[in-house]
C-alpha cells in the first residue's frame, strides 16, 4: 500500500497541474471502490475549481468549490496527470478533465481507493480520530512517549497506530526502529523517555529522505507524473532478511509482528 511519502510525492507531483484549474467533467468507469463513489460526484465537480490540494495522513485533499475532495490510493498503482488523452486500461476507474485539456487518472486494481467529496473533512469519519502528522510540530518525543505510557504493544505496533501518529507504515516504521537503535518487539510502555529523542528523529528523517527519493518502489507504486520512487535503494533493514547489517554485518532477522512482517538487526537494535 502507498504510505504517507508516497502520497506526498503524488501530491508534490500533482498540484502544479491542477491547483487553479477547473473541472469540465468527471469520468466514472468503476464506481465500487472500497467507497463506492456516490452518483452525484460528477454533477457535483462540474465546472469546479481546484483551489488547493493538501495531504492528511494517506488521503489526498482536493479543495474545491463543491467541498473537498477526499482521495485514497489504495492497495497500490497510482493517481496520475495526464497531458494528452489515453484510451482507458484495465482499472482506470475515474478521469476528471479539466477545461483547456489534461486529465487526472486513477487506477486502482484491488478497487480499496476512494473519491467521496465532503463539506467538512476535519469531521468527516475517516479523518477526525486521527494522530498528529509524523512531520508536524505536535509530534515530539514528550508526546510518544505520553501515548505510549500503559501501553503493552511492541513499539513498532505503537508507531503504526493511525490514532497514535498518522502515515508510519510498515516499511518506514521498520527502517526509523533500525535507526533509532529500537528492538520492533519491545513493549512500547517501558522504553524509557531518552530513547524517544531519537525515534521521533529517525521517524522524520526516514520520512523526509524517502519523501525526496520519490517514495519507495513495491509492487505498482508510482508517483503523479508516473514515475517510479527509488527509495527502496536505500533501505536498511525491510526486505533484507539474511542479508548482513549495513552497521555490524550481523544477519538481518524477519519476523511476523501485528501480521506484518517486521525487520531487525538482533545486535543493532535493542
Amino acid at each position: 500500500m502507498p504510505e504517507l511519502p508516497e502520497v506526498e510525492t503524488t501530491r508534490r507531483g500533482l498540484a502544479p497541474y491542477v491547483v487553479g484549474r477547473t473541472i469540465r467533467r468527471v469520468e466514472v468507469r468503476e464506481p465500487r471502490l472500497r467507497w463506492p463513489v456516490a452518483r452525484g460526484l460528477p454533477r457535483a465537480l462540474k465546472a469546479s475549481s481546484i483551489g488547493s490540494l493538501e495531504r492528511r495522513a494517506k488521503y489526498l485533499l482536493f479543495g474545491t468549490d463543491a467541498g473537498t475532495l477526499l482521495v485514497h490510493l489504495g492497495m497500490s498503482r497510482s493517481l496520475r496527470y495526464l497531458a494528452e488523452p489515453l484510451e482507458p486500461a484495465a482499472h482506470d476507474h475515474i478521469d476528471v478533465h479539466f477545461e483547456g485539456g489534461g486529465a487526472l487518472r486513477f487506477n486502482d486494481p484491488r478497487r480499496f481507493g476512494s473519491f467521496i467529496l465532503t463539506p467538512k473533512p476535519a469531521a468527516h469519519p475517516l479523518l477526525k480520530d486521527l494522530g498528529p502528522e509524523p512531520l508536524g510540530d505536535d509530534f515530539d518525543a514528550d508526546y510518544l512517549w505520553r501515548s505510549s505510557r500503559n501501553r503493552r504493544v511492541a513499539i513498532k505496533q505503537h508507531l503504526m497506530n493511525g490514532h497514535v501518529v498518522v502515515g508510519v507504515g510498515n516499511i518506514y516504521a521498520s527502517e526509523a526502529l533500525f535507526r533509532a537503535g529500537i528492538h520492533p518487539q519491545r513493549i512500547a510502555g517501558r522504553i524509557a523517555r531518552p530513547r524517544f529523542e531519537p525515534l521521533v528523529s529517525s521517524v522524520r528523517d526516514v520520512l523526509r529522505d524517502a519523501i525526496e527519493e520519490g517514495g519507495t518502489t513495491l509492487r505498482n507504486f508510482v508517483g503523479g507524473d508516473g514515475k517510479p520512487g527509488y527509495f527502496r535503494g536505500s533501505l536498511r533493514v525491510y526486505d533484507r532478511d539474511g542479508a548482513p547489517c549495513l552497521n555490524c554485518g550481523t544477519p538481518i532477522e524477519r519476523r511476523v509482528l501485528g501480521q506484518r512482517a517486521t525487520f531487525y538487526c538482533p545486535r543493532c537494535q535493542r
